[in-house]
Formats: structure tokens, C-alpha cells, sequence
């Protein structure tokens, strides 16, 4: 199984719960220091760390490549993204977002997972892995409400994985692979860190039904569902982990 941005926050925690459950994991990540500490850092054996950025269709390849050198990937889990702001944790508008932070988020968030889900289907066409597979995205509940804590740029490249998750969802389907989107609200991890302000916690739990702020296992919890048998008849779906934050 690989999953990318697995160098920290929620891809490190969905790594560390995966692993414990028994799945042998290629973790990647840009940082290959980060992606590496914690490939060593997983329970069980035959984990793999490999540095890919995923803008790069280059770079996704080698990934493949060395990720199935010892063996078939049978699911992939796209979680590596970014998120833009300014000094402050400030997020711009769109009359102030620039072309290069457009591009930038899109080219990571989107076409990262694109280029991830594209390469992994390829291989699955030509080499069909048993049992069928899984894709997980990661979209967000910005990209369902407009998001105050996100700029624009992020709003509109996190929607565009629901459009592609369905689309493969549509696609694979005949090859037994799922594909279904999770969406994360506000989730304790380095990315909500960059917009939360000193005091903000306790007004954005009180906005929350559930009352509390996400945790990363509440994310893990979610795509460890998804991977799970009890999820086979699950595809082109987005699972809402918010906390009540956005109930549709």
C-alpha cells in the first residue's frame, strides 16, 4: 500500500495506525528525511520509504517503480497537500492570490493526485492486482462550505478532487478498485496550526456539534474503513470527518 505525504501530521498518523493493523507500507513524501524516520518508525516489517514530488509525472513513475520492485501496490492513499498563507497564518483573497500560489496549490493538491491515481491505474491495467484495489483522496470540508480558514486557491483545488475521485470511481469500478474522497474539518494537525491564532481553538470547537476539534486517528479511522472489506460496495463517495461541522 502507498500513501503520499506520509512524512507527517495526518499522513504520518494514518501510516502508524495502518501499519498496526498489519499492512506493509511504501510511504512517500518530498522530504525524504521525513519520510524516511518514519517508515522506520512503523510497526511490522517490509516498510518502504521513497521521496516523490507529486507534481511531477517523472517523479511519480520512479515512485511506482521502486515502490513495486519488491511487489504489486494493491491501494493507494493521496493524501500529500498544501496549504497557502501568508505571514500570520493570514489567508489571501482572490484578488490578492498570486498566479505562482494558484498554480502551486493546484499543482500538489489536484494534479498530485492525478498523477498518483493515473500511474496506479495504468499499472493496474496492464497488471491487475487480486482482489481489486483502493484509492483514497483527500478532499475538504473547505471545499464543501467555501472554507474561513482556507484561501481560494486551496477551496477550489480540494474540490477538484471530489470531480476526480468520482471519475475514477466510475472508471475502476469494472477493475474491482474503489475510489471514494475523505474530508477532513478541522483536524489537530500542522495545517490547521498555520490558520489557528493563540485563543481561536475554543471558538472553533464551540462552532463544532461534536464540540472538540479532530484528531489525526479520527482521520486514520475513517480510511482504515475505506481500505476494509466492510467498504467494497463504498465508491465515488466522500466521507465527511468534521464532527457535525457540515452535515449534508
Amino acid at each position: 500500500m502507498l500513501i503520499t505525504g506520509g512524512g507527517r501530521g495526518i499522513g504520518r498518523r494514518i501510516a502508524e495506525v495502518l501499519a498496526g493493523e498489519g499492512y506493509r507500507l511504501v510511504v512517500s513524501d518530498i522530504d525524504a528525511a521525513s519520510a524516511a524516520a518514519v517508515a522506520d518508525a512503523l510497526p511490522g516489517s517490509g516498510h518502504k520509504a521513497v521521496a516523490c514530488d507529486v507534481r511531477d509525472e517523472a517523479s511519480v513513475a520512479a515512485l511506482f517503480g521502486e515502490a513495486e520492485a519488491e511487489g504489486q501496490i494493491g491501494s493507494i492513499i493521496c493524501n500529500a497537500g498544501i496549504l497557502l498563507l501568508r505571514e500570520g497564518g493570514v489567508r489571501p483573497s482572490i484578488v490578492e492570490t498570486t498566479l505562482e500560489e494558484w498554480q502551486r496549490s493546484h499543482d500538489v493538491n489536484l494534479t498530485g493526485a492525478f498523477l498518483t491515481i493515473r500511474e496506479f491505474l495504468r499499472r493496474r491495467t496492464a497488471t491487475p492486482a487480486d482482489g481489486g484495489g483502493r484509492i483514497v483522496t483527500f478532499t475538504s470540508s473547505a471545499a464543501q462550505l467555501g472554507g474561513y480558514r482556507s484561501s481560494s486557491a486551496y477551496i477550489s483545488s480540494k474540490s477538484g478532487i471530489i470531480g476526480l475521485t468520482k471519475a475514477a470511481a466510475r472508471e475502476c469500478a469494472a477493475m474491482g478498485i474503489t475510489a471514494n474522497a475523505v474530508a477532513p474539518g478541522l483536524i489537530d494537525a500542522p495545517m490547521l496550526r498555520l490558520s489557528l491564532k493563540e485563543g481561536d481553538e475554543a471558538a472553533a470547537a464551540a462552532n463544532i456539534p461534536l464540540g472538540r476539534i479532530g484528531t489525526t486517528d479520527d482521520v486514520a479511522g475513517a480510511v482504515s474503513f475505506l481500505l476494509s472489506d466492510k467498504a467494497s460496495y463504498i465508491t465515488g463517495s466522500v466521507i465527511d470527518v468534521n464532527g457535525g461541522y457540515r452535515m449534508q
